[in-house]
């Protein structure tokens, strides 16, 4: 015999039919109730960030004030179409007993909570509209009663006829949409009410009675007057518009009993279903058990700013580029669904006319821009989650039963609005708010350390009035500052200042100052900042946040237990940095910032967890983890500031702890959203400054101290971790170059002859090594984010994701990423000069000349590419394999593909890259800058000149190492050009060294041509212009002569 998941139960009372989670909750409606207010607050809150509309709050919040309290009233988009459900299975077994029919409809929980939740309203709902000393009610009451006995004593299939329940259905169905009107016709609902009189009496009994029996059993009126008129013409007593209770329960009743579509997109917006999923999936880890609010761990978070946006003003989201495209509609264009939500919010609040967007609506305008950025008030609307989740905890846990309940009557309470005025609730509301508040503010603190607000104050900047508007609508929030005090025209004193906004003076009042002992700015910015607002933050703990990252309240709501975590052991120690998850917010800004997000997000998944546990080397990435803040303190803060070698300062917090002895974890139950470069110049800069910083790390003591003290297996973990991956890449990249080289020079010196010759073994001379390359290239890039894929969203939508990431030319982007990762981590190594490169984090909304990119990739790019053009050309002409075969093609499409990645990126992930207006105008503009001679006070976008100079600062500065190391990489072209010389058939085959030598003197005449022309040029452009014409003519036939005595068609001979 079979067995069924409620085989358990008893059939003696279906009403048990609930599995036994389900049955716990619904024995305590108060721990539902405190469930429902705090997942209502997350739907709200996903509201008023305006992803999610009022529709699809409405399906799916949970009700405050049921008209049941039998079963849990679950959201109504997991209850859509299940009474209907119910229905179709119950009328297909209209003569099976009680037991079969129940045990049919809580195969499905929702299903059974759906069908009960219909009849405890329908119920209610009957009852309160017939009014209360009527004898309408006592039939409506009766009616019920004889049903409830039906049930208890599992005979309502042989008292009623099931089938008969598709007609009632249908009339609860207009007799609600009737009452959900704005204006409810009485006589409509009375003539209902008596239709859906007459099916029950007539049609719905299977035993039919007499008139005098319905009286007898109070199902009929008493009194034959009765028939004179409609049974419930003078009963009916319509709810008061003004009831906000009635209507809601109204419009859920109406959604259970009527049927719709699917409602498996619901919400609609994909950032909303993955944050509700991740949040409900997040509650069955292994979260530890959290403390009551009053008796958890105080913790504060720190922000490093300096001058990034704060708010996207008024100008910059009408400004329009060449193209016509501004950033709002940019925004509108990508993010047309929040755009809808936000506008209808708008027209709730009071917008009449889209034209008050730019007036009235202004500021909410450019909320709704800058919280789709990455800017400052993302960042601190997002830190403020956290005291707004306190406050949720404090009210839930402080407050008696009894309060709670009365507060649940209150629908639409603004219990978290910091705006709120607290005293025109009731009284005891109004003392819960300020322990709330107390509680929260003792237990929290939010600190943004911006080092340049006191100078922005003073010039009147509009960054520090928006600062300002930021900590007057956050209670929680302070902003640290170091303010410059002139003492005299040669001295000045530095101060370290921590304000905050006084709502009761309705003014900016300071806290702290702290005087320091010099200039502030002796190292790096960042590590600065962090180092003078650190002092600042107070409790156990403290969550480093960079400027452009974001949080969510679902997920603040578990920072009690994640701090508990302090309190676990992880192998013999306690942890001192507890890692976070990210998760990027910028992977639909574009096709670039979709290949960094998967990127990034295999590295924050699986990454972190494998480095965390077992290989033990998790270290700090600059991602939002959580110090042991007084572990930190007292040995040597969180940040390292030396100038250059601590350009990547966040890792060596990860040094200086597991140096220390500390242990850093990684949990993956809270998840905090983090913002990426969206533009190609934007993550070139971003990769540069993370490979230089690594170059560093690897000259850095830290790293041989890490090396001579971890075992064998943890220092490769180590390697593996931090310089390691960017070795690898330069490896990569100087295989390739390797390969090449050794086989030109092998064309060119005939030794590859003689290897071709050997039939039986030429393919396998070759393939190995270049179907390696191929695979590192174009699988290896983007196979960690399959991976991750894969597990949390299943292998058929990672290959789906990985096909169309290829279609969107994801390897050419990874293949262009590896060179700018090789050239700097390279660059640094040999000669050091780490150095911050800002990126902006704006949106690309702009073509960008070519000037522009000739400038960041020329040396690390352009050069190199054509490099590896020029040999792989040499060698199609000299080599033996260029004879059509598959084998020569086999063995040199990697250097192609690598060739084209190169060359082609910049335009191909340039905006209008390939316009061809834009192509002449970016050409134009290259020529100018090229023309343009350089000076002291010209800067590297105006001349070639001054920008070559700037590109040669590192070997100024290097040591003899480095320059030693250069002269031998560049004597490769000297063999390239000793082979060239001898297959040029300039010597009648001669093989004599003195041909070599020969060439030189080419070489050198060239060079003292454009020696020549360089002078005349400066001499008589000018004031003899027909003498630098006669200058250029007899240079011109200088070299005609040249190529002429040459037979340049020996070359193609050959």
């Amino acid at each position: 015999m079979r067995s069924n998941k409620f085989s358990y139960i008893k059939l003696s009372n279906p009403c048990n039919w609930a599995s036994p989670c389900f049955k716990k909750l619904e024995c305590n409606q108060l721990l539902v109730r405190k469930f429902a207010v705090m997942w209502n607050e997350i739907i709200r809150t996903f509201r008023e960030e305006d992803i999610i509309s009022d529709r699809e709050v409405e399906l799916l919040e949970l009700p405050n004030i049921p008209w049941t309290s039998r079963v849990i009233s679950w959201p109504y988009f997991l209850l859509s179409n299940e009474l209907l459900s119910a229905l179709s299975v119950v009328c297909r077994l209209a003569d099976a007993p009680d037991t079969r029919l129940w045990y049919k409809i809580c195969k499905n929980e929702y299903r059974r909570c759906a069908v009960i939740e219909a009849y405890d309203s329908v119920k209610h709902l009957l009852l309160e509209i017939s009014g209360d000393n009527v004898e309408e009610h006592s039939i409506v009451a009766a009616l019920f009663a004889e049903i409830d006995h039906s049930l208890q004593f599992r005979k309502f299939s042989k008292m009623f006829d099931i089938t008969v329940l598709r007609k009632i259905h249908a009339t609860l169905i207009h007799l609600v949409e009737l009452l959900n009107r704005s204006v409810v016709d009485p006589d409509q609902v009375v003539s209902t009410l008596q239709a859906l009189y007459n099916i029950v009496i007539l049609d719905f009994f299977k035993q039919k009675r007499s008139h005098q029996q319905l009286k007898e059993d109070g199902l009929a009126p008493s009194n034959s007057r009765s028939h004179e008129g409609l049974l419930f013409e003078n009963a009916v007593r319509l709810p008061n518009s003004r009831d906000g209770i009635f209507g809601q329960q109204i419009r859920r009743l109406q959604l259970i009993l009527m049927p719709v579509g699917s409602l498996q997109n619901i919400p609609a917006s994909e950032e909303a279903r993955r944050r509700i999923a991740f949040f409900c999936n997040s509650l069955f880890m292994d979260l530890p058990r959290a403390l009551p609010v009053e008796k958890m761990k105080a913790f504060s978070v720190l922000t490093p700013y300096y001058d990034e946006e704060v708010l996207y003003s008024k100008e910059e989201l009408q400004k329009k580029n060449e193209d016509g495209i501004s950033i709002l509609f940019y925004l509108q264009t990508i993010y047309g669904n929040d755009w809808h939500n936000f506008m209808e919010r708008m027209r709730q609040e009071g917008m009449e006319s889209l034209d008050e967007i730019w007036t009235t609506k202004l500021l909410d305008l450019r909320l709704w821009a800058s919280y789709r950025g990455q800017t400052l008030a993302r960042t601190v609307r997002g830190m403020m989650n956290y005291y707004k989740a306190l406050k949720l905890l404090a009210f839930l846990e402080y407050h008696h039963d009894m309060d709670f309940s009365q507060w649940l009557q209150e629908p639409g309470s603004p219990m978290l609005d910091d705006n709120a005025d607290c005293f025109s609730m009731t009284n005891l509301l109004s003392e819960g708010c300020a322990c709330e508040r107390g509680i929260a503010l003792m237990k929290y603190a939010y600190v943004v350390a911006c080092q340049e607000y006191g100078s922005q104050k003073a010039n009147s900047d509009p960054r520090a009035e928006e600062i300002l508007y930021l900590m007057k609508n956050n209670e929680a929030l302070r902003v640290a500052y170091v303010d410059e005090v002139s003492k005299s025209s040669s001295e000045k004193e530095y101060f370290s200042v921590l304000v905050k906004y006084d709502r009761q003076s309705q003014k900016e009042v300071e806290i702290y100052r702290i005087k320091l002992p010099g200039p502030f700015k002796l190292g790096e910015g960042k590590p600065e900042n962090q180092n003078q607002g650190i002092i600042f933050t107070r409790g156990d703990a403290v969550q480093t946040i960079d400027m452009n990252q974001d949080n969510y309240l679902e997920e603040a709501l578990k920072m009690p237990n994640l701090l508990e975590e302090f309190e676990r052991l992880y192998g013999a120690r306690n942890p001192t940095i507890l890692g976070l998850r990210e998760h990027i917010f910028t992977a639909s800004v574009s096709s670039l910032a979709w290949f960094m997000s998967a990127q990034e997000t295999s590295f924050v998944t699986s990454g972190q967890r494998v480095l965390a546990n077992p290989l033990k080397v998790r270290m700090h990435y600059g991602h939002p983890d959580v110090f042991d803040r007084i572990w930190f303190l007292t040995r040597g803060g969180i940040s390292k500031a030396s100038r250059k070698i601590n350009i990547c300062e966040d890792i060596f917090a990860g040094f200086n702890c597991t140096l220390r002895g500390g242990n850093v974890t990684h949990h993956e139950y809270i998840q905090i959203g983090k913002g990426r470069d969206v533009g190609l110049n934007q993550i070139s800069m971003f990769e540069a400054k993370i490979a230089s910083g690594s170059g560093e790390q690897a000259l850095s003591r830290d790293i041989y101290r890490l090396g001579s003290k971890l075992d064998f297996f943890r220092m490769l973990s180590l390697f593996h971790s931090t310089v390691g991956f960017y070795f690898n890449n330069i490896m990569v990249i100087w295989t390739i170059y390797a390969l090449l080289w050794g086989r030109l020079y092998m064309a060119l010196s005939g030794l590859e002859g003689p290897a071709m010759a050997d039939k039986a073994n030429n393919k396998n001379f070759f393939r190995p090594a270049v179907n390696i390359q191929f695979i590192q290239l174009i699988l290896f890039t983007g196979l960690p984010a399959v991976v991750d894929d894969s597990v949390e969203h299943g292998i058929l939508s990672a290959l789906w994701d990985f096909l169309v990431m290829q279609l969107e030319l994801s390897s050419v982007f990874y293949t262009f990423s590896m060179g700018t990762r090789s050239h700097f981590f390279g660059r640094t190594v040999l000669h050091g000069g780490a150095k911050y490169r800002g990126t902006g984090r704006g949106f690309v909304v702009q073509h960008r000349s070519f000037v522009e990119n000739y400038r960041l990739y020329a040396r690390s790019h352009f050069v190199k590419a054509l490099e590896i053009a020029l040999v792989l050309t040499v060698y199609t002409i000299y080599s033996p394999l260029a004879n059509g075969t598959f084998l020569f093609i086999d063995t040199s499409i990697t250097g192609w593909f690598l060739v084209a990645s190169w060359i082609l990126s910049p335009f191909i992930f340039n905006p209008y890259g390939l316009d061809w207006l834009k192509t002449v105008n970016d050409f134009d503009e290259f020529m100018s800058w090229i023309r343009y001679r350089g000076g002291p006070f010209v800067k590297s976008t105006q001349s070639w000149e001054t920008w070559w100079y700037e590109e040669q600062d590192h070997l100024r500065t290097t040591g003899v190492w480095g320059k030693f190391l250069e002269i031998i990489l560049t004597l490769r072209f000297f063999f390239f050009q000793y082979g060239i010389v001898y297959h040029l058939h300039i010597s009648s085959g001669s093989a004599s060294v003195l041909v070599y030598l020969l060439s030189w003197t080419y070489i050198a005449g060239a060079f003292a041509m454009c020696v020549a022309i360089s002078f005349a040029r400066e001499k008589y452009v000018t004031r003899n212009h027909l003498r630098y014409r006669q200058v250029l003519l007899v240079a011109t036939v200088l070299v005609a002569l040249t190529l002429y005595g040459l037979k340049v068609h020996g070359i193609y001979a050959g």
